[in-house]
């Protein structure tokens, strides 16, 4: 196919291109670092308005212009039936995580779904969310098909402060999203000794 013909085949919707942002974009200089998997800080601002003695910019918005995972397309998806195989895990168990992805559009279209941790009490400060895992997949108008991911103890681990790869027990935040600011379903789990 020659590039011409790609090209109007996206403008004129009979290609739908699926790609996403693999950084985010600043809305301005002064945003800079700005990132999805930034630590908490001690009084973080919950949106725009709420500025005072919170930690956010006074002439800014919070959020980037766009974020991390973002993406356009020529169709819609719905992301429903969250179920979690157990919603508590051993060090050396698995929780299989399994959902319905369905095209609620009218073209046919590649969706990248994101499965982001959040580990919520650790001996370091963690990010507020992590990509840990990710599924790309073509739905026809109309399809649904399900979706599967595997939790293991090697996604829930990080280097402490002895530099030791290790995965703490504790209560995580399980996020399921088009994007990392577009979290369509969420649920907690808990890794136990």
């Amino acid at each position: 196919m020659r590039p011409g013909n790609a090209m109007a085949d996206v403008l004129t919707g009979d290609y739908d291109p699926g790609a996403k942002l693999p950084v985010s974009f600043p809305r301005s200089e002064g945003q800079i670092p700005i990132y999805y998997a930034h630590l908490n800080t001690g009084r973080p601002a919950l949106n725009d308005s709420d500025r005072f003695y919170r930690s956010a910019y006074t002439d800014l918005s919070l959020y980037p212009r766009y974020a991390f995972g973002y993406g356009l397309s020529y169709t819609s998806f719905h992301y429903s039936d969250l179920r979690l195989s157990n919603t508590r895990m051993k060090a050396d168990g698995t929780i299989t995580v399994s959902l319905t992805l369905t095209n609620t559009g009218k073209y046919a279209g590649e969706e990248v779904v994101h499965l982001y941790l959040r580990d919520e009490v650790a001996s370091l400060v963690r990010p507020v969310k992590e990509l840990k895992d990710f599924f790309k997949i073509k739905l026809s108008p109309g399809e649904s098909r399900a979706v599967q991911f595997t939790i293991d103890k090697e996604k829930l681990s990080f280097y402490d402060r002895h530099l030791q790869w290790v995965a703490e027990p504790g209560t995580f935040d399980l996020m399921i999203g088009s994007a990392s600011d577009d979290i369509r379903l969420q649920r907690k789990f808990e890794l136990v000794k």
